[in-house]
């Protein structure tokens, strides 16, 4: 892939650019093999799922430097001093588009890059987020409400200038600190939440896709809520969960090459619940089979799994995001108690295995940020959960994890390349009790 910023040592965000993507693919999945290698065995890797070379984040989080006659989007220093990022090619095309009317509405507006050398003026950042049918959420951090009015007077033209512009907002970043985004945020648009619908591939429990059929997960984004940065890889990530979750019930899900001789008759169609080609439903997740999503986000896993006969609860401390996943539940029309949704600490979980006082599920799903589960993890060891799926992105902290979590064994093992031309890696493991 071609990046003249990358060429011009302009921006390092992409180490391993000058390697093909399969080269890269491969070191990485070597270098995870490497660092999970005590607790992972080598034949428990599935083929890694690859990603788009370029054209592939959903989302761009530029800072604001320059003036306001000439501001520049991308990546500031300590001294102020800018690189225009709006031609990475990592950004999927509506944001692409989106930069130009977003650059000139900031000049437009009168709007006053931050500088951080000398701690005057507002704009600190510009977040953009685009979905799979095109429509976008912008969202200016601030640093006071002072220049909130002249956003305001303005938002009518930028509206006219991106009509796939659903969700605009102003949150405020009072402090000088190199933190993205503050607590309070301010709609100024009519919607305050963006439809960001997956599909998701159909796998086999090895991994190979099925059939070229995609079923859709309508997820809802509300501001200030985390969403994957690589959709296609997400819905891959997601796909593998459900195929996992249901193989192991033992239901019939088949993998790719049964499949392919079997004519995969009678798999699932859309997550809204539309029965397969033989007109049953997969009874591959059993009506009695409880699953549990813990740091949930806006309830991709737990969506994912909530297949008719599962029961769910979901967990995450952002309520802004559980706001989403309520949201697209009601969209799937799942309802209480089929699909719960709860905001609160996610690493609450007792050595009975129960949280919030419901006893312990069948298959707990754990996606934690960088730093891994913590002390969550022994609780899981101390409580017998059977299955456990455990998504990480630092393989790093999930090696500590794993090491508490000593009675489990590691059935199964995914790489996905949420993150093409880093280091950075997404894994997948499907824990079961010894």
């Amino acid at each position: 892939m071609l990046c003249q910023l990358h060429d011009a040592s302009l921006c390092r965000s992409c180490p391993n650019l000058d390697l093909p993507l399969a080269q890269q693919l491969q070191l990485k999945q070597s270098a995870v093999q490497a660092t999970l290698a005590g607790q992972v065995e080598a034949a428990a890797w599935l083929e890694p799922f690859a990603s788009a070379p370029s054209h592939f984040r959903n989302k761009a989080k530029l800072a604001v430097s320059g003036a306001t006659h000439a501001p520049a989007l991308g990546l500031v220093d300590r001294f102020d001093n800018g690189t225009d990022l709006t031609s990475c090619p990592l950004h999927v095309n509506e944001i692409k588009a989106a930069l130009a009317p977003l650059t000139r509405a900031i000049t437009r507006m009168g709007l006053q890059p931050y500088s951080i050398v000398k701690r005057r003026g507002e704009l600190k950042h510009v977040l953009v987020t685009a979905s799979a049918n095109g429509q976008l959420m912008v969202r200016f951090v601030l640093r006071s409400t002072a220049q909130l009015p002249a956003i305001r007077k303005g938002a009518p033209r930028l509206q006219s200038e991106l009509p796939g512009l659903r969700v605009l907002s102003v949150n405020i970043q009072p402090r000088p600190a190199a933190i993205l985004e503050g607590e309070r945020e301010i709609i100024l648009s009519q919607d305050s939440t963006l439809d960001m619908p997956l599909y998701l591939p159909e796998l086999g429990a090895d991994g190979v896709v099925v059939n070229n059929k995609k079923s859709v997960l309508p997820l809802v984004l509300p501001p200030q809520s985390f969403f994957q940065t690589n959709s296609g890889v997400a819905a891959g990530l997601y796909a593998q969960a459900r195929a996992w979750a249901r193989d192991y019930a033992g239901g019939g899900v088949l993998t790719g090459a049964e499949a392919e001789r079997e004519g995969a008759g009678g798999q699932a169609g859309a997550l809204t619940g539309e029965p397969g080609a033989d007109g049953a439903y997969p009874d591959a997740i059993q009506s009695s089979q409880s699953i549990w999503d813990l740091y949930c986000g806006v309830g991709g896993f737990a969506l994912a799994l909530a297949q008719p006969g599962a029961q769910v609860l979901g967990v995450e401390v952002s309520a802004p995001a559980i706001d989403g996943a309520r949201a697209a539940a009601a969209q799937l029309g799942l309802t209480s108690p089929q699909v719960r949704f709860e905001a609160g600490d996610a690493s609450v979980l007792d050595a009975s295995g129960q949280v919030y006082g419901h006893d312990k599920p069948d298959l707990l799903v754990v996606n934690p940020p960088r730093r891994g589960i913590g002390e969550l993890a022994a609780s899981i060891e101390d409580s017998g959960i059977q299955r456990v799926l455990y998504s990480s992105c630092n393989p790093a902290s999930l090696t500590k994890d794993l090491e508490v979590m000593s009675s489990y064994r590691v059935r199964r093992a995914r790489l996905f390349d949420m993150f093409p031309h880093t280091n950075h890696a997404e894994v997948l493991v499907e824990l079961t009790h010894n």
